[in-house]
């Protein structure tokens, strides 16, 4: 297992999402996992939460680095990684009643997260249930200012990386849930300065 891609970041803050992710994810049959990276997250979850099939996702240039954890995870309620890339058109994945995405807003464009939210809002997508559940994981700025200096560093190195890549405003976000017809639950503190944003649609 040491061999596995590994993220520092997705061990620390794994108990912390998975805390949440308990309750909001307790009715919900399968979960969509959007830029799933090493896959720690979805084979953390998936085995912490055996009621629910995860399906995770990267875009096809990273689906390697995904990979290798996936294959590895023993239980029988992961599906087999599949390529998304937002911009898809159709998505090739269904889009279940719970949907989930930790540190991928920052990192893609804005007009990325728009086109993201209007495919999650699209009745056309619309594959189970009456309503469904998103949770969103990771930094935001909260009134247009950065909620630590930690943060505001994290934002200058983003846009070193490039240009399209920033900390997103949570009023923009949620304004982007709300067209789509998704409604704020709640908004839980996260470690190192991030949150968990969930919204449900009925």
């Amino acid at each position: 297992m040491n061999n596995l891609p590994f993220s520092q970041a997705c061990e620390n803050n794994k108990g912390a999402i998975l805390t949440v992710l308990r309750e909001v994810f307790s009715d919900r049959r399968q979960v969509l996992e959007i830029g799933s990276g090493t896959g720690q997250h979805a084979t953390h979850f998936a085995s912490a939460l055996t009621h629910l099939l995860w399906q995770p996702t990267e875009v096809p240039q990273n689906l390697h680095v995904l990979r290798p954890r996936c294959a590895a995870y023993a239980g029988g309620n992961l599906l087999r990684e599949q390529a998304l890339d937002v911009w898809d058109e159709p998505w090739q994945v269904s889009i279940p009643d719970a949907v989930f995405s930790a540190n991928t807003l920052h990192i893609m464009s804005f007009a990325s997260v728009q086109r993201l939210f209007e495919v999650l809002g699209d009745a056309v997508y619309e594959t189970s249930g009456a309503d469904r559940v998103l949770a969103v994981y990771g930094p935001f700025n909260y009134g247009g200012e950065y909620t630590s200096e930690s943060n505001a560093r994290f934002d200058r190195w983003l846009a070193e990386q490039h240009p399209d890549s920033a900390i997103r405003d949570f009023e923009a976000v949620n304004a982007l849930a709300q067209q789509a017809g998704y409604t704020l639950l709640s908004d839980n503190e996260m470690p190192a300065n991030n949150r968990l944003l969930v919204w449900k649609k009925a």
